[in-house]
């Protein structure tokens, strides 16, 4: 499956906000949904929240894109991002506001990268991680190749 690469950069942009109202708030609950999210979308991209929204909202106004995007390392991604806000809640919950800051202000951190410079920390994991295996897969192909 491949991917309009604007879409994950969208829905990058959405994340900052919720994970930046959850920083300033401490809001516990943003972050479970947040968790939500990310699992849903690492489960399958093109079912989660911030890429529908993408899909009905934007992408209908804009060009097609020029090049697709493989979606493993962006499933990849959501699962790091789940990881991350995943220990923040449980770093608010166990009492250990700091974890909870901490690992928010990570996600918070990786988020802003993709939406603000395309930099998507676990895209780029992922394909270190394919490379340190053996089997290297190419991070863009044109769109009319699909």
């Amino acid at each position: 499956m491949l991917l309009d690469p604007r879409a994950p950069r969208f829905a990058a942009a959405i994340t900052t906000v919720v994970l930046a109202v959850a920083l300033v708030t401490g809001s516990t609950l943003l972050l479970i949904v947040q968790a939500v999210i990310f699992a849903v979308t690492a489960a399958n991209p093109r079912l989660g929240p911030y890429g529908l929204l993408y899909r009905s909202l934007v992408a209908p106004r804009v060009a097609p894109p020029s090049v697709l995007e493989p979606v493993a390392p962006v499933r990849f991604a959501q699962l790091v991002g789940l990881v991350f806000v995943v220990v923040a809640v449980t770093g608010q919950l166990a009492g250990v506001p700091a974890l909870g800051l901490a690992a928010t202000g990570a996600a918070l951190a990786a988020a802003f990268l993709n939406a603000a410079f395309d930099l998507c920390l676990g895209c780029v994991g992922y394909l270190a991680l394919r490379r340190l295996a053996g089997r290297p897969m190419a991070a863009r192909v044109p769109a009319g190749l699909s």
